[in-house]
């Protein structure tokens, strides 16, 4: 748990078995502990050089408080952490000014192997400052929606996240309850008929854009620096996304949906949801096995909004959903 402050686990190790245990020596912390006399010897020297243990003239050890000793470590990481940004933005400027007037191969970086594009794919999400925009379109070749562990780390540090989904991915398995858990941490989300490449987009400054399958049969990508072409990624994204389709699931507040029957007033979470789901373009089997429901289940369901909304077509259904508020309208 400590490691995230630069302790090592012998380190962890020495410092737990000391907060029970004022003034032991090295020979007691070896009874304790299922660790070499050595290892012991090493995680003493590094916990007293970070303040976390008192060393007494006779050589016994006792634990500082963990309120003041790693309040104060943890606070000298977050100086430091904000040293590191301002320096980022710095060297950004730098790097900027610097690839002003460089050569094509400056600007655009070639990733080759599935490991390869993967790390450049969270590496570019953890450079964003303010917003990352991406293009999601199937097959998840690097990684799957779901083990995108940077994006709720640049969500904690503030930055917004837009996604244009492609429609058929909305038939991978697993997709909703993934894009119900990313709305409920901020994220929005878009969907269009068809999108034209896969698309991560880091402020204005980076770019990532899969390329096909090399001849060797491995995965390709190009990384995108500041330029004219980056500049038009931008361009394309933002005039998909005003033209996409609000994907707006019930439950992605963080509710969940009431035991509603189908004779209560009103479309229940489930309805919404169904409602979401066809008009982003969704065929009834499809959204159906999304949702977890029998065809026979979802068109009972909508026989029942279309009777509570006066309508005879699933258009003119679609139609008052959206003017009373029932889904998102475009």
């Amino acid at each position: 748990m400590l490691d995230v402050l630069g302790l090592e686990p012998d380190d962890e190790h020495v410092y737990r078995a000391l907060l029970g245990r004022p003034n032991s020596t090295a020979v007691l912390l070896s009874d304790q502990l299922d660790m070499p006399h050595a290892h012991i010897d090493t995680a003493l020297c590094h916990l007293v050089g970070w303040g976390l243990v008192i060393r007494s003239a006779d050589e016994q050890f006792t634990a500082a408080p963990p309120a003041m000793a790693l309040g104060a470590l943890i606070s000298q990481r977050q100086d430091g952490l904000r040293m590191a940004e301002q320096a980022l933005v710095t060297f950004a400027e730098e790097h900027r000014a610097a690839m002003t007037g460089s050569s094509i191969s400056d600007l655009i970086e070639v990733v080759t192997g599935v490991d390869a594009i993967r790390h450049r794919f969270l590496q570019v999400q953890q450079a964003a400052r303010t917003q990352v925009r991406t293009f999601i379109t199937a097959p998840f070749v690097a990684v799957p929606p779901d083990e995108n562990s940077a994006e709720p780390m640049a969500i904690g540090r503030g930055v917004h996240f837009r996604a244009v989904l492609d429609r058929a991915v909305l038939a991978e398995p697993g997709i909703i309850a993934d894009a119900v858990d990313s709305m409920r941490n901020g994220v929005e989300l878009r969907v269009a008929d068809q999108l034209p490449m896969k698309l991560v987009l880091a402020d204005a400054d980076l770019g990532l854009v899969p390329l096909a399958v090399t001849p060797a049969g491995e995965p390709g990508a190009v990384l995108l620096h500041r330029s004219g072409l980056l500049d038009a990624l931008d361009a394309l994204f933002e005039t998909v996304w005003r033209t996409a389709h609000p994907l707006e699931l019930a439950g992605a507040d963080g509710e969940s949906e009431p035991a509603v029957e189908l004779g209560a007033e009103g479309p229940t979470d489930l309805d919404r949801k169904i409602l979401a789901l066809l008009l982003a373009g969704l065929t009834d089997p499809t959204a159906a096995a999304q949702l977890g429901l029998s065809p026979r289940t979802l068109h009972r369901r909508l026989r029942r909004l279309m009777d509570m909304a006066g309508v005879r077509t699933r258009m003119q259904l679609g139609g008052y959903a959206i003017r009373h508020g029932w889904v998102e309208p475009n």
